[in-house]
């Protein structure tokens, strides 16, 4: 059919996006011979999805741009029970105005990687409390859980870790979650002929159960295909930082800490990621590998993935946000950041503090001990002493200009409230609320 791209699945399998698959070989020819309709669920365990979710999302987006149709469920009601995959212990379940909130904000977040105006391929975000909400007990167990076997249950392997985990066990809430993630394959085969659920590698278990019973319920051929969960070469979490998760909602995580959470990136880890998380073609990613190698110096590989990826997650305008503040903080150009771009700052880029409502008889260099930025009082005063301390790019002098009160004056602050310290070559506090 034209508009299908047959090389889909050999694009992610070179990408080494491919981990698992059900039909035996037949998936690619399913893809080849028409436009199909997949879908990807997310819980909205969160008010944000996490990078974590990344993967995922964008391969739905490969998916339509090789002309097929994705589907973005959102877990309106999954995400009220929680998946046992893989955790070590029981969810804390949430009240239904709290999912509710968080499954409008993912809906939100969802949307950016689907187009909805590509005709026939459109995209669209379904959620799966459409058709679980008027559903009741006796009907559900007889024309659903009935398909199910209690032993081939127990026997899934994120099932099985958790019954085999002494003193912790499973609940008969989470262990139904596999009869309500395997519902939705059903509807969404039934709604929307959709006939392949992609997922994470933990998800392998929920998929086999939704196409094992949209056979049952409705004789339906369909596929599942797992991805790989992101790891780390080092064995740390992928996704995790010092300061915490990071989110794809600028308020949580700013496009500043976002880019540089890849501009980090280890060179053990880059070129995989380039492959997971960028459209860039796999030749044009190993020939950067290569050129990495041959060139003395730092890789370039990092700064692509970090470009990329934040403009896919934050549009130009946050890229744009994150290079300049990047700039000035590397270059000491901080006047020329915009207000926005020292609120970035303040919320994950920069150790921030506000700045004492009285300093007493309290020394520049205590303030800035007190601050975090120096064990005691002699770096600083080191740094003093060779014009190492800057102020909003200017440097401090010990002896003309070293009293907080002068420092921090309001007519010094860059847009009436903020300074930005720098110690020496790379240690930095924001301090804000000049009077």
């Amino acid at each position: 059919m034209a508009g299908v791209d047959a090389t889909l699945l050999d694009d992610l399998t070179r990408r080494g996006l491919v981990n698992q698959a059900t039909g035996d070989g037949e998936l690619e020819q399913h893809l080849a011979e028409a436009s199909r309709t997949l879908y990807c669920g997310f819980d909205p365990t969160a008010d944000s999805l996490h990078i974590g979710s990344l993967v995922p999302l964008l391969t739905l987006k490969r998916f339509q741009a090789a002309g097929h149709r994705p589907i973005a469920l959102v877990g309106g009601a999954t995400g009220l029970i929680g998946d046992p995959s893989f955790k070590a212990q029981e969810r804390s379940l949430n009240t239904p105005d709290v999912v509710s909130g968080w499954v409008e904000k993912i809906k939100a977040q969802v949307s950016a990687f689907v187009d909805f105006d590509a005709g026939e391929n459109s995209g669209l975000v379904a959620n799966n409390l459409d058709w679980t909400k008027d559903l009741n007990v006796l009907d559900f167990l007889r024309d659903v859980g009935k398909h199910f076997s209690v032993n081939n249950m127990v026997n899934k392997e994120s099932v099985k870790q958790r019954i085999q985990r002494e003193g912790e066990g499973i609940s008969f809430t989470e262990f139904a979650y596999i009869l309500l993630q395997s519902m939705d394959f059903s509807e969404l085969y039934k709604r929307h002929d959709c006939t392949l659920q992609i997922g994470g590698s933990d998800q392998w278990g929920n998929i086999t159960g939704g196409v094992d019973l949209t056979r049952r319920q409705h004789r339906g051929k369909v596929f599942g295909l797992t991805l790989p969960l992101v790891t780390k070469a080092d064995g740390t979490k992928f996704g995790k930082t010092e300061s915490g998760t990071i989110w794809l909602d600028p308020k949580r995580t700013s496009p500043y800490a976002f880019y540089q959470f890849w501009l980090n990136t280890a060179d053990a880890d880059v070129y995989k990621f380039l492959k997971y998380f960028t459209f860039i073609s796999v030749d044009e990613i190993e020939a950067l590998e290569k050129a990495d190698a041959e060139r003395a110096g730092k890789p370039e590989a990092q700064g692509v993935l970090a470009k990329e990826v934040t403009r896919l997650v934050h549009g130009e305008e946050g890229l744009a946000a994150a290079e300049r503040i990047s700039q000035a903080l590397f270059s000491g150009g901080i006047d020329e950041l915009s207000e926005g771009d020292l609120e970035q700052l303040r919320q994950d880029g920069l150790p921030s503090s506000e700045l004492p409502s009285e300093y007493g008889d309290q020394s520049l260099i205590q303030l800035l001990v007190d601050a975090g930025m120096a064990p005691s009082g002699k770096p600083v005063k080191d740094a003093l002493g060779r014009n190492a301390v800057l102020v909003n790019g200017e440097a401090v002098g010990v002896q003309s200009n070293g009293v907080p009160a002068e420092v921090f004056a309001p007519a010094r602050a860059l847009h009436g409230k903020y300074f930005v310290v720098r110690l020496g070559k790379k240690k930095y506090h924001l301090f804000h609320g000049a009077r």
